[in-house]
């Protein structure tokens, strides 16, 4: 049986345990989790929320949007397209951490999701199945993504924003996630 480790993520030895492409995506989505989190280790809410760069992302902020994809993708598997609509004044609201929100609790909600996610990939026993994806202009027409290939683009978003919250908090304190 596996456990989970204290963000509530699969570690790699316990996806190793699971075995095969589920222990293998489990594994690297755990990786992938583990470095946006531990970009953002010892930072005060004001840290967490401040814009160092020109950009307007902060590492609160992307903790808070990953999750949200995250969860979306999970529920486009289960649900369909319409799992991906979102308001557009949401959507810039999750990369921003409110004055009435704190780095702990965007941690506590990505660990939530980042639970949900891994008990659903734990027990599915078919990546195959798939979903059309939503008609939108970064789509291909007719296209569709299957529980797999899920799985990998929220790897892929989930390192690509590590590497921006990498970035931000060198421009905090100098602070790396590696070297």
């Amino acid at each position: 049986m596996t456990t989970m480790s204290d963000t509530g993520a699969v570690t790699t030895r316990e996806a190793a345990v699971l075995g095969g492409e589920h222990g293998d995506l489990l594994a690297t989505l755990g990786q992938t989790r583990f470095f946006l989190r531990f970009t953002a280790r010892d930072l005060s809410d004001e840290q967490a929320a401040g814009r160092p760069t020109v950009s307007a992302l902060c590492l609160g902020g992307l903790i808070k949007h990953v999750a949200t994809v995250e969860e979306q993708w999970l529920e486009f598997v289960r649900t369909g397209p319409e799992a991906l609509s979102q308001d557009p004044d949401q959507r810039d609201a999750d990369f921003r951490l409110g004055p009435d929100e704190t780095l702990d609790g965007a941690l506590a909600r990505y660990d939530q999701v980042a639970q949900r996610t891994d008990d659903f990939l734990r027990t599915r026993p078919d990546l195959d199945a798939d979903q059309p994806l939503p008609v939108a202009p970064w789509f291909p027409p007719g296209e569709r993504w299957s529980a797999r290939k899920v799985m990998l683009h929220v790897i892929a978003e989930t390192a690509h924003h590590a590497g921006h919250a990498d970035v931000i908090r060198e421009s905090i304190d100098g602070a790396k996630t590696m070297g």
